[in-house]
């Protein structure tokens, strides 16, 4: 049996060489709060940036410190000192603007989209072959897999201290902020809220077999939308089973109850059990996500490892790292685009069979 440790790994690797030019495409809160925060603190290179308002561009440049503000992302990308494109924009858009760069790459190199990399499998899988075929590397933003907790879990699960996993739980009970441009899609907390935790289960335990979901719309929305609170099963032909849940709803509104606002995680094996809680939904306050777990070669007591880390912005590094290693090596970064269509088929399977009320498959996705 491994021996436990509190020395687990909750950070990414970097890369030897963090020159490489980042020109961002958006400049909204994600990328001025989050990306470029994280992305100086680690060293990185952002050389450029470009905005749908210049005037928001120039603000975000200025705070940063970015020497060259665009008009255009095309402008951008054909700057000489850019060789990674850092891409924030809505998903609906995301797709044709890196289908675009990839027909006239100039000199990038590498793309970091952010997730959901399109609103349907099929777009994602058009993105992922358009780079593939341009010699670009494109790697996905699913930073929940650098949140501190999630991070220093993958190590635990491999270093085998849990022994053999038999049931793992996400449940989140937070009111997120919806974008506007959630506002104007059919598909809501599947693309946007689950599919972190989607994600998040395939990085640990791989990719299901199939999925049974169900969802139901959040009435304090005045929007249309099909998923607001969303509840899912991943089924593993091991035995394993994964169970979210993702309440938006999380009673009425502040100050009308008390409230119960959170996300916590648990994973059961053969041979101990953890569990934890991301601090995320307490933001802007700088909140670590924590961990704990006990197994049979401790006993009855609780190992407790510690950081002073957080997911937003902090986690931000691990995305932009990875594909900066994969550059590097010559390797695929670890959220690559072909790792990352499982987690839109994933998606996409559970988004259908919440409508029609069914268990589905992967591989009826993938061959849709």
């Amino acid at each position: 049996m491994s021996q436990p440790t509190a020395d687990l790994r909750c950070e990414p690797t970097l890369p030897s060489d963090r020159s490489p030019g980042i020109g961002c495409i958006g400049a909204g809160f994600i990328m001025a709060d989050c990306h470029l925060v994280a992305y100086r603190d680690a060293g990185f290179n952002p050389v450029a940036i470009t905005s749908r308002t210049k005037e928001r561009a120039e603000t975000v440049a200025k705070r940063h410190g970015i020497e060259k503000v665009y008009d255009h992302w095309r402008s951008l990308v054909a700057d000489p000192d850019v060789e990674v494109v850092d891409v924030a924009v809505p998903p609906r858009v995301q797709p044709e603007l890196i289908r675009a760069i990839a027909r006239d790459p100039c000199g990038v190199r590498g793309i970091l989209a952010q997730k959901p990399l399109a609103m349907d499998y099929k777009s994602a899988q058009e993105v992922v072959d358009a780079c593939a075929n341009a010699g670009i590397v494109l790697a996905v933003n699913q930073n929940m897999r650098y949140d501190q907790s999630i991070h220093a879990l993958k190590d635990l699960l491999g270093r085998g201290v849990l022994g053999e996993p038999i049931l793992a739980t996400i449940e989140m009970r937070a009111v997120p902020h919806w974008m506007d441009w959630a506002k104007t899609e059919e598909h809501l907390t599947f693309y946007v809220m689950s599919i972190h935790h989607l994600d998040t289960f395939r990085f640990l335990f791989g990719t299901p077999d199939r999925a049974l979901a169900s969802c139901r719309t959040d009435p304090r929305l005045d929007f249309p939308h099909v998923d607001g609170i969303t509840m899912y099963i991943l089924e593993y032909a091991s035995g394993l089973r994964c169970l979210g849940l993702d309440d938006v709803w999380a009673g009425p509104s502040v100050g009308e109850c008390a409230s119960d606002i959170g996300i916590r995680w648990r994973v059961e094996g053969r041979d101990g059990l953890a569990q934890g809680t991301i601090g995320w939904p307490r933001y802007p306050e700088r909140a670590p996500s924590t961990l704990r777990y006990s197994c049979r070669s401790v006993g009855d007591r609780w190992v407790e490892p510690q950081w002073d880390k957080v997911w937003f912005p902090d986690a931000f590094v691990g995305t932009m790292a990875q594909l900066l290693v994969a550059l590097e090596t010559g390797n695929e970064p670890e959220i690559g685009g072909a790792d990352n269509l499982e987690t839109m088929a994933l998606v996409e399977a559970c988004s259908r069979g919440a409508r029609e009320h069914r268990v589905v498959s992967l591989d009826e996705v993938r061959a849709s």
